[in-house]
């Protein structure tokens, strides 16, 4: 993998970014707007625009999911330390890190030597939310990779015991088969001893789950669309904008959110980047991501067939959203 590694403040960090990302999203915008059903990896989003709108999702009155995992977080952080004892942490996902911090806090107090590994898709979010931390937290080493989740789990430290993150159910982005993918290259990556803590909004009324991805001020709408202006600047795709909209509503066979763009009329539009001309049929749409839901028991018994001990689970008083914490205690034997 190439890497392009920046050092600073006397190597208290140090952010590296594989250089083929951009290649990744030609072939995945190539590969995915040929299919019957387009399709775009939500990965995508998270160009510096995309990072920064989502970071104002979380602050919509509609979109529950931050506050509520926070607010469980903010309760539990002590219990946390106490289960995992002084680990590395490593973030799949990172963004700006708030949540996060309610952790190194607790670190902090405890008068901990903090490293932290976050693992983030968009380079400049990481960079900026790097070098932000290093100048809160005066005993923390921060280690960043600008990459996807399972590239960055390759490149996980040794020494002592980690504990993985995933938080914000971004678990619910990925398919079923995706999901196993992930559980098993934490089951291929991790060591007896290290641990995981995992979000994940729970199944709920449609009348809750609707609005957060349809919030009155427009905020995932223009998240959304902001995939088609990425377009635009990076593939030289001449996408109109006003020709396309929002559409985001509950599966309710499927227990997942599903995002699309939908095309409000026909037409076809060119990607001179790619040399590609592509049609669209009136209200066809590009999926642009799932945000399955879940039930603790589900998650509890798929990670303990991957080797994943369950030490604790905690939920919001309303029973919306759930944070587990496993220990992974090796690689199940195969029958």
């Amino acid at each position: 993998m190439t890497m392009d590694t920046q050092h600073s403040g006397g190597h208290r960090l140090r952010i590296t970014t594989p250089v083929e990302i951009r290649s990744h999203f030609c072939e995945d915008v190539t590969t995915g707007l040929q299919r019957s059903q387009k399709t775009i990896p939500p990965k995508y989003f998270y160009d510096r625009r995309g990072s920064l709108l989502f970071e104002q999702i979380c602050q919509q009155p509609e979109y529950y999911l931050t506050r509520t995992e926070a607010s469980i977080l903010q309760t539990h952080a002590a219990d946390i330390w106490d289960e995992i004892g002084d680990c590395t942490i490593v973030e799949l996902g990172s963004g700006s890190s708030v949540k996060t911090r309610l952790l190194f806090d607790e670190g902090q107090r405890r008068n901990l030597e903090l490293r932290y590994v976050p693992i983030d898709i968009s380079a400049p979010m990481l960079e900026a939310t790097a070098k932000a931390l290093v100048g809160e937290y005066p005993h923390m080493i921060v280690d960043a990779l600008a990459t996807d989740y399972l590239n960055g789990l390759t490149a996980l430290p040794n020494g002592k015991p980690r504990l993985v993150i995933f938080l914000g159910s971004n678990l619910g982005n990925f398919t079923r088969e995706e999901q196993k993918q992930l559980f098993a290259k934490l089951t291929e990556t991790l060591k007896p001893g290290d641990f995981f803590l995992l979000g994940c909004d729970l199944q709920k009324p449609i009348d809750i789950l609707e609005p957060a991805y349809n919030d009155a001020a427009g905020v995932t709408a223009a998240f959304n669309l902001n995939l088609l202006q990425r377009m635009n600047r990076e593939l030289a795709a001449r996408f109109d904008l006003s020709r396309f909209s929002h559409l985001a509503f509950y599966n309710q066979e499927l227990h997942q959110i599903e995002m699309h763009l939908l095309s409000e009329k026909q037409q076809q539009v060119t990607i001179s980047g790619l040399n590609l001309h592509i049609p669209f049929r009136a209200e066809e749409t590009i999926h642009t991501e799932i945000s399955r839901k879940f039930s603790p028991t589900e998650i509890s018994a798929q990670l303990a067939a991957c080797g994943f001990l369950q030490r604790a689970l905690w939920m919001d008083p309303r029973g919306w959203f759930m944070v587990a914490l496993f220990r992974f205690v090796g690689k199940p034997t195969e029958a």
